[in-house]
């Protein structure tokens, strides 16, 4: 039984030396957009956008459980530009098995990005009731049955790297259009055929969709390193197997990642599904779940997983790729949110606990003491705040050496500190973001 502390007998004990850290700032080519609603206006002016929406029709807008930048104002924008059409749009949760896989999970999940009904200016209408569409290789397909019933269908979401296969087409439109939409049932449906599948799976599901449904516009934003919006492109039903693929090059070509090929404690002081789908990306931090094929770096010999975010409203989602967590993670988990998103991905692994030590100190200094054929001073450590956040990192003097050699890819902005803990073992926070100073490399 755990209780509040774990008193555990540690050969040795946990009194080891620590190396220094360095706050450097890693170095992005970054684009941005400056105006997000006057960007979305721009893209609804085009003729082959505008033609997709006719007066009086009845438009669900789709919005998923990640925490993109600019989402709400995106959102707003997108509201105001159908009803502008003379449409009448609501939106719709549309993110699978997350949120609990409860109505007011998945409405408490968009409310926490901001997207409500007062600020964009429309009904929001969370159910988990969906219909059957047909079948795709004797596969049934799912749909929201508020989306299914409506005029036409609006999805916003990020185009990205999918965190557990490769395609042309990974994470967007199409993703949101199968898994989102088709809520736990059809997100359950289409993962138990395996993730390895849907690269070829999904495009095949959502073109059935498409033939069925009056999909109309998926609004895809892209983001840089820095974890702002950098492209938002509105793109009509029949350019979706042809643009998904240019975003989604897009995002990989700016996508910030970890600029060491081997790391051997690897701090991140918080996860969570607003951050990545798997809690924490394994395109950042090189590693996945079992049985998944995956080549990225860096290669991390341990992960320390300290906090959660507020935002994931306890889904621990992805905690099981640690070695080590926080007895204040262990507390914050909300089982039956993270089962239930667990268990419609099939990769059970992503739930597991890892070993759980009393405080931030603890787990860190755990997880440095094993690392074999290290000694502690020598450890190659970088503390991250979450794998979106990746221009202003922590890392320990041993990396110094390549970090001084590589002053294209690095900016040294502090001098070596020791790590700092409160009086209860907290790790004390990171600076603030400087994103205003994120140089192009």
């Amino acid at each position: 039984m755990i209780g509040d502390r774990i008193e555990v007998n540690i050969a040795g004990g946990l009194d080891i030396p620590l190396p220094r850290m360095v706050h450097v700032r890693q170095k992005f080519k970054t684009i941005k957009v400056e105006n997000v609603a006057q960007t979305v206006a721009e893209q609804f002016k085009r003729p082959e956008v505008r033609a997709k929406v006719k007066p009086g029709m009845t438009i669900a807008v789709g919005c998923g459980s990640r925490g993109i930048a600019n989402i709400a104002d995106c959102a707003k924008q997108v509201i105001g530009e159908l009803k502008a059409l003379g449409a009448k749009p609501f939106i719709f949760p549309a993110m699978g098995s997350h949120g609990g896989a409860t109505p007011e999970g998945q409405r408490d999940v968009l409310e926490g990005y901001g997207i409500t009904e007062s600020f964009v200016g429309c009904p929001i209408q969370s159910q988990m009731d969906v219909v059957e569409l047909g079948r795709v290789d004797g596969m049934p397909v799912y749909m929201d049955k508020l989306a299914a019933a409506a005029d036409g269908i609006v999805l916003i979401c990020r185009v990205k790297p999918h965190t557990n296969f490769r395609a042309p087409i990974e994470s967007g439109i199409v993703k949101m259009m199968t898994i989102g939409m088709g809520k736990i049932v059809g997100a359950t449906e289409l993962h138990t055929n395996g993730m390895d599948m849907f690269g070829e799976l999904l495009p095949k599901a959502a073109k059935f969709i498409m033939s069925k449904k009056n999909f109309l516009i998926g609004v895809g934003m892209v983001e840089n390193a820095a974890d702002e919006t950098a492209f938002i492109e509105a793109v009509p039903a029949e350019q979706v197997f042809t643009r998904e693929p240019v975003l989604q090059q897009m995002a990989k070509d700016m996508m910030a990642r970890i600029r060491f090929d081997e790391v051997d404690v690897l701090i991140v002081e918080r996860i969570g599904k607003n951050i990545s789908g798997a809690g924490m990306d394994p395109n950042i931090t090189g590693r996945n779940n079992r049985f998944i094929e995956w080549e990225a770096k860096p290669l991390v010999k341990k992960i320390a997983v300290l906090g959660l975010t507020p935002e994931t409203h306890g889904n621990a989602c992805g905690i099981g790729v640690a070695d080590v967590t926080t007895m204040r993670v262990y507390k914050e988990m909300d089982i039956p949110i993270t089962y239930a998103n667990i268990i419609a991905s099939t990769y059970l692994d992503g739930g597991m606990i890892p070993m759980i030590m009393n405080t931030d100190e603890e787990a860190i200094r755990l997880a440095v003491k094993t690392v074999v054929r290290v000694k502690p001073l020598d450890c190659k450590i970088v503390r991250i705040r979450n794998t979106l956040e990746l221009v202003d990192i922590h890392v320990s003097e041993p990396l110094m050496k390549h970090v001084r050699a590589n002053p294209a890819e690095f900016e040294v902005i502090g001098e070596p500190e020791p790590l700092k803990f409160d009086a209860k073992g907290n790790l004390n926070p990171m600076l603030g973001k400087h994103l205003e100073s994120v140089h192009a490399a």
